[in-house]
């Protein structure tokens, strides 16, 4: 496990805020995010949908908060759930993650004081990212 430091304390009390406004009648299961990006800070929850492939994860959003407000490389995310352990991004949230930086730090938490700290790549070895686009190199 990576060692956690104080901005990654500092970057999880964020996602813990923005936990609270979650909105999760379905699962019950609020999820919070904090994407540290360009020396900012963006926020997102878990939306969930009656029709559930609809609902939206927290880390997604924090990440679509992030690159409206005009960033492209994030340098950490801090996740935290209502779960006793910490948290981790699902698979989708990890590609869609990698995106921005496969090396990003992640800050998982949950309702007690256990941490876990990696990089993305650990979590998602081998994503599918932009360079499988390029014709040149597969085409």
């Amino acid at each position: 496990m990576t060692e956690i430091t104080q901005p990654d304390l500092a970057l999880l009390a964020f996602a813990r805020e923005a936990q609270e406004r979650a909105y999760a009648p379905y699962s019950g299961f609020r999820v919070g995010a904090a994407v540290f990006a360009g020396g900012e800070i963006y926020q997102g929850v878990n939306v969930e949908n009656a029709a559930y492939g609809s609902t939206i994860c927290a880390e997604r959003g924090a990440a679509m908060a992030a690159v409206q407000a005009g960033q492209r490389e994030f340098d950490a995310i801090a996740v935290v759930g209502d779960a006793e352990a910490p948290v981790v991004p699902c698979g989708c949230c990890r590609q869609f993650l990698a995106e921005f930086n496969p090396e990003m730090r992640v800050i998982m938490g949950g309702q007690t004081d256990a941490l876990e700290v990696k990089r993305l790549d650990e979590l998602m070895p081998e994503p599918f990212v932009r360079g499988f686009l390029d014709q040149d190199e597969y085409g």
